[in-house]
């Protein structure tokens, strides 16, 4: 096995975090990521401390790399609900399709899982629940200021709610659920935030 000292730790990371984000951390055994990074379990632990710490390093290097450039794209894309619906059409394409499909979010998968307990853990989902939650309402801040919404939209609560979906769209893609009826959820949550037509835009019967 090699030594601590001629492994990147990045690379064992990326690596760990594949393993994780499919199967979760209750589930993997340390013999599985030593085969997965072919690193040795001390150099492991010497570079980590435990299973436990590679965990969390994985899962702040998924959101570094999943979830902070696309609430980036959502925050600043100024397109109001179209990026709303940018976001949750990109969401629904990686959870269905592609290499990755059928695993669902490393974030959600721990928010249900029981690693959620741990305290280092729970910090990292908070953030980033606070962070998807603020990438919404700049996306709902743009889309007010575009009159794409109906003029008694709480803008803190509709954040709060279009956070929570994304979860669900995680949970239930997960559990096997198709693009369409995905689409169709995040369609009906989107419908009673529109703005009505004026009756000059109309269409004629």
């Amino acid at each position: 096995m090699p030594d601590i000292k001629h492994f990147n730790p990045d690379i064992v990371l990326d690596d760990a975090l594949q393993i994780f984000w499919r199967q979760g951390l209750p589930t993997t055994g340390i013999q599985t990521l030593v085969t997965a990074t072919g690193v040795s379990r001390s150099s492991l632990y010497a570079t980590f401390g435990n299973k436990d710490g590679l965990y969390a390093a994985a899962l702040g290097r998924y959101i570094e790399q999943h979830s902070t450039p696309a609430f980036a794209r959502l925050s600043s894309a100024g397109s109001g609900l179209t990026a709303v619906e940018e976001f949750f059409s990109g969401l629904i394409g990686i959870r269905c399709a592609g290499p990755v499909a059928g695993w669902g979010c490393m974030v959600t998968n721990a928010y249900a899982g029981p690693e959620c307990a741990d305290p280092d853990i729970r910090g990292l989902l908070e953030e980033h629940h606070g962070a998807l939650r603020s990438a919404m309402r700049s996306a709902l801040e743009s889309a007010a200021e575009l009159d794409q919404l109906q003029p008694s939209t709480d803008l803190d609560d509709a954040a709060a709610v279009l956070a929570t979906l994304a979860y669900g769209v995680n949970l239930r893609s997960r559990a096997g659920a198709d693009a369409r009826s995905l689409t169709d959820t995040v369609s009906a949550a989107l419908a009673p935030l529109r703005a009505r037509p004026s009756p000059q835009e109309q269409p004629c019967p």
